[in-house]
């Protein structure tokens, strides 16, 4: 069964199958090469890279919930110039996608990212984490409003030359749907949803909270009915390629993102319990295919009836 997926658009970008990994879960891609083939998935998307090297939050800064996790690792990663130094060069980017992660606090610092990443033969697209506080505006996320996260996609776009703009959006706004059609609106060539909800745990025996951050992200198979939601109505809201991503932890939960809409899924919690798990899903997909007696995910993306 081909598997194969373009992103269509102005600057379409072809996968050999749907399955991405997703950025922070992955690492810089061959911490996780002993476990399977990395040209075997549809795309490798790295940890969040920024200008330069982030420590990230103090520990502890992961804890396990039902069903899912929090994080707060605040974007430890070791700078853009190391990326492209010592990480890029391993990977087998002639042979699949590496999508960049871009962290920043200023427009300006994603374009100086966009430009530096737009570049390189080996970088295939530009992923823009708009989850990031904007420290012009007292803290307040990019994705939070439709005008900064514009502002942001339009940097990135003017900046990241011929490569393919991704931006990953957050559940938490109000309308993910604005926001969406904003970064359309300025450029975005795709955008990928869901990124972490915003939650937090506590030990009710040590009276304290269980991140050192106090907050983090949630992700996991439980905030799955909120990413197929958000996927849903961001594929009715925009004429952009859509990616989703929450919780999906089988191939049947592949299927019913592009069910609601995706052209791709990410995979990202379940690779912290099994390492081998994008890779044994490509290898799931054909079967999960058959039992619904689709003969490929054309014949499935957007025919949700309601």
């Amino acid at each position: 069964m081909n598997l194969s997926v373009t992103l269509p658009g102005v600057r379409p970008l072809t996968l050999n199958n749907p399955v991405l990994t997703a950025s922070g879960t992955f690492g810089y891609g061959m911490e996780f090469a002993s476990y399977g083939d990395l040209t075997s998935l549809g795309g490798i998307v790295v940890k969040g890279l920024s200008l330069k090297p982030r420590s990230g939050n103090p520990t502890p800064r992961i804890a396990e919930t039902p069903a899912g996790m929090l994080n707060a690792v605040g974007l430890q990663n070791d700078g853009v110039e190391s990326f492209l130094k010592d990480k890029l060069p391993r990977l087998p980017w002639r042979d699949v996608p590496i999508i960049a992660n871009l962290y920043a606090a200023a427009p300006e610092e994603f374009a100086e990212l966009a430009g530096i990443l737009g570049s390189e033969d080996g970088v295939a697209a530009l992923e823009v984490n708009i989850s990031c506080p904007n420290v012009k505006e007292g803290g307040v996320l990019f994705g939070q409003k439709p005008s900064s996260a514009a502002r942001v996609t339009e940097a990135v776009r003017i900046a990241a030359r011929n490569k393919p703009v991704i931006v990953k959006l957050s559940p938490n706004v109000t309308d993910i749907a604005a926001v969406a059609r904003a970064v359309e609106d300025a450029g975005a060539d795709a955008v990928s949803c869901i990124n972490t909800l915003s939650g937090m745990g506590v030990d009710v025996r040590t009276r304290r909270p269980l991140l050192a951050n106090i907050i983090g992200g949630l992700s996991g198979p439980a905030i799955k009915p909120v990413a197929l939601r958000c996927v849903w109505q961001v594929a009715r809201a925009v004429h952009i390629p859509v990616i989703g991503l929450g919780g999906i932890s089988c191939a049947e939960d592949v299927l019913e993102f592009i069910l609601v809409g995706a052209h791709a899924v990410q995979v990202g919690t379940a690779n912290f319990f099994r390492p081998d798990f994008a890779f044994e899903l490509v290898k799931e997909l054909p079967e999960a295919c058959a039992r619904l007696g689709v003969a490929g995910l054309d014949e499935l993306r957007g025919t949700l009836k309601v």
